[in-house]
């Protein structure tokens, strides 16, 4: 009888060494089931064994009996044609005769209740269950990190590369689900793993994980596939190549777990594991580099996300230079430059033209590749919001990309801004199903359910984004504003701020918006001087495209201290800046919307109404869904503040038909909207976007 378990050193009553312990009574408890000749094992060393290939071919599990004290052990016989011995063991032949006999009478029984668990499912059914490995799909897997072994540890992203090579691979096979690779990112290699538990936050049924050891021009990868659902080692492999070799490991490895699966692979994508990337080392370990600072530029602000970005475009560039055919590096060196853009780091014609020359590279190299696609779809997206020509791209780029939640991702993000609500969840919680740790598609998803007033899906995504980050504040002082927003109940945004500030008195710096709008709805100039003084920014964020000015922001809380001339010198400060910001943006709505507020503010009626009209004629809701019902939401407020009621009830009837801002509880507490209180048309609307209960 054979286990693996714990014993120690022990010294008997007659002074002599012995051992002892759990692993020694195991061991005891499956020898005593043994006839002559038999070898049997634990489970646990049975399952080691299986590991190595080898032996396999002599594991044969005779099933779970009951031992010694009413214990229950599964035993595997290990045997072959020169040794063990193949009968099944005399005292669990006795076991299976009483099995035998009872099994009818258990037949019968059971049908007895058949008709009562069939009611039980078809209510839980309907319920619909809980993530749980056993509903994983079976040809599911999530890639771990896999753990540097090397010596110098700056090998680190050369180990990373082999894990994201195998998950990029293995992704691009369409009967697979495979998780992204920013979800298994956060399973660091050398921190302890329950694979069971990460298999079902991650909803998948099999896992990946290994090691990778770099010395001079060798490799030795090992790596190791696990059925989640049971901790089961399916198989282990080890190999020792010449490092040129390592694009060629990863590709057997993706076979292997392909047909361990049983996925079905075209002859497309068989022909894409095989391709490597690069045949430069060097400059593939360039554009891991790259490819890490782009990922993580999502998830950082302002200057450490342009610090990021510049350096990503240094590194692919770098490696661009090593190998001008490199076509990932051109896609994610055009997403780097597309970024730069977007964020408003490098908002110039050139830097959209650099990202448009590295596209038309990536083409050149692979015209049909959905990679370039992709990169094209972000670009007519970032660069020009050309929303149906990057609707086109994506669909292109999913034919060879089936697991990239990417795509589903930017789907949804386009659903949302052409007024495919429903579309833009279902294709968020798609990605999410594909990358189900990510915040940023998470947090997106909680974002669109809340502008669509399905305020308790919208708590329910905060809680999953809260249960993933439970240091992050951003999460816990959303979903409290969801009280706000739909019952006009500030109580337990005030709990959770108070909280956050007592705990961390530094993170006051990181609060000062939502602090502000909590005072303004609060009707709290106190509070609101406290949350200016601790603002850092020029600008106080809406949520939207619009962004308040520091003197706008000044002028509303001396109007709601009734201090007329500060409020009027604040407003006059904030109309020169930002004419000066219009002359420089003519076209842009967001800015020439604000300019519109100033003025209302002002008293400047015929101007404020002529630039909230241009702001939304250049933005309509039909062209932006988001930020075009933003856009009409200001210029409902300078309605309001012009004293054109009838305008402003026309937009705020527009917008409590449509996903958007506009909520009961800004309604009623926001004073930006005081000027139509008592009008029976904005009590109606009012009432409309109450909470039904």
């Amino acid at each position: 009888g054979i286990h693996s378990g714990p014993v120690s050193g022990v010294v008997d009553v007659n002074e002599r060494t012995n051992v002892a312990g759990a692993g020694i009574n195991l061991a005891q408890r499956v020898m005593d089931c043994g006839d002559a000749g038999h070898i049997l094992l634990s489970h646990h060393v049975a399952e080691d064994l299986a590991e190595y290939e080898r032996w396999r071919p002599f594991l044969h599990d005779i099933g779970t009996f009951e031992v010694k004290h009413g214990a229950r052990v599964s035993v595997t016989n290990l045997y072959s044609d020169e040794v063990g011995n193949p009968n099944l063991p005399s005292k669990l032949q006795a076991v299976k005769k009483h099995h035998a006999h009872v099994r009818w009478a258990a037949v019968a029984i059971g049908l007895l209740v058949v008709a009562a668990l069939g009611a039980v499912v078809l209510s839980f059914l309907r319920k619909g269950p809980a993530r749980s490995l056993a509903t994983a799909v079976e040809k599911s897997i999530a890639v771990l990190p896999f753990e540097n072994l090397s010596e110098e540890k700056q090998n680190a992203y050369f180990t990373d590369g082999v894990q994201n090579e195998i998950l990029t691979d293995l992704a691009k096979i369409a009967d697979l689900k495979v998780i992204s690779r920013t979800s298994v990112m956060l399973y660091q290699a050398g921190s302890p793993r329950n694979l069971r538990e990460i298999g079902q936050q991650l909803g998948v049924a099999h896992i990946l994980e290994g090691s990778v050891q770099r010395a001079g021009g060798k490799v030795r990868v090992n790596a190791q596939l696990i059925d989640a659902r049971t901790d089961k080692h399916l198989w282990a492999k080890t190999y020792d190549r010449d490092l040129a070799d390592v694009f060629a490991i990863e590709t057997e490895l993706a076979q292997l777990i392909a047909d361990e699966l049983q996925a079905k692979l075209s002859a497309g994508e068989k022909a894409a594991i095989a391709e490597p990337p690069t045949r430069d080392l060097v400059a593939y370990d360039l554009y891991i580099r790259a490819a890490a600072l782009i990922d993580q530029a999502d998830y950082v602000q302002d200057k450490e996300q342009e610090k990021d970005l510049f350096q990503a475009v240094e590194l692919l560039n770098q490696a661009i230079a090593r190998d001008p055919a490199f076509f990932l590096a051109y896609c994610r060196l055009a997403e780097a430059y597309d970024a730069l853009y977007f964020q408003g780091v490098d908002h110039t014609l050139a830097r959209l033209a650099l990202a448009n020359s590295a596209i038309d590279a990536a083409f050149r190299l692979k015209p049909d590749s959905g990679e370039a696609h992709l990169a094209l779809a972000t670009h007519f997206y970032h660069g020009y919001f050309d929303y149906d020509h990057a609707r086109d791209e994506l669909a292109i780029a999913v034919r060879t990309l089936p697991n990239n939640a990417r795509i589903f991702e930017w789907t949804g993000y386009i659903d949302r801004r052409q007024g495919r609500w429903h579309d833009a969840v279902r294709n968020l919680e798609r990605a999410s199903k594909l990358d189900p740790r990510n915040v940023k598609i998470l947090t997106g998803a909680a974002v669109t359910y809340n502008l669509m007033r399905d305020y308790g899906r919208a708590r329910e995504t905060f809680d999953r984004l809260i249960a993933l980050e439970p240091n992050n504040d951003f999460p816990r002082v959303y979903r409290a504003w969801i009280d706000a927003y739909e019952r006009a109940d500030t109580r337990p945004l005030h709990a959770v701020i108070e909280k956050i500030l007592r705990d961390d008195p530094a993170s006051a710096r990181f609060l000062p918006d939502w602090r502000f709008y909590l005072a303004l709805w609060e009707h709290d100039p106190v509070a609101a001087d406290r949350a200016l003084a601790a603002l850092t920014e020029s600008t106080v964020a809406t949520g939207g495209p619009v962004k308040l000015s520091r003197y706008y922001v000044e002028g509303l809380v001396a109007r709601m201290k009734g201090d007329t001339v500060a409020a009027r010198a604040a407003f006059s400060a904030a109309r020169a800046q930002q004419e000066e910001a219009v002359r420089e943006r003519p076209d842009d709505a967001a800015v020439l919307c604000l300019l519109g507020l100033i003025d209302a503010a002002l008293g400047r009626k015929e101007e404020a109404l002529r630039e909230g009209r241009e702001a939304v004629e250049l933005l309509p809701v039909a062209k932006n869904a988001t930020d075009g019902a933003d856009i009409l939401h200001f210029y409902a407020v300078i309605c309001a503040w012009t004293g054109e009621h009838d305008l402003a009830i026309e937009q705020l009837e527009t917008l409590a038909k449509i996903p958007a801002r506009v909520c009961y509880g800004e309604l009623r507490l926001d004073p930006r909207w005081d000027p139509l209180r008592g009008d029976p048309r904005f009590e109606k609307i009012v009432e409309s976007l109450a909470p039904k209960e």
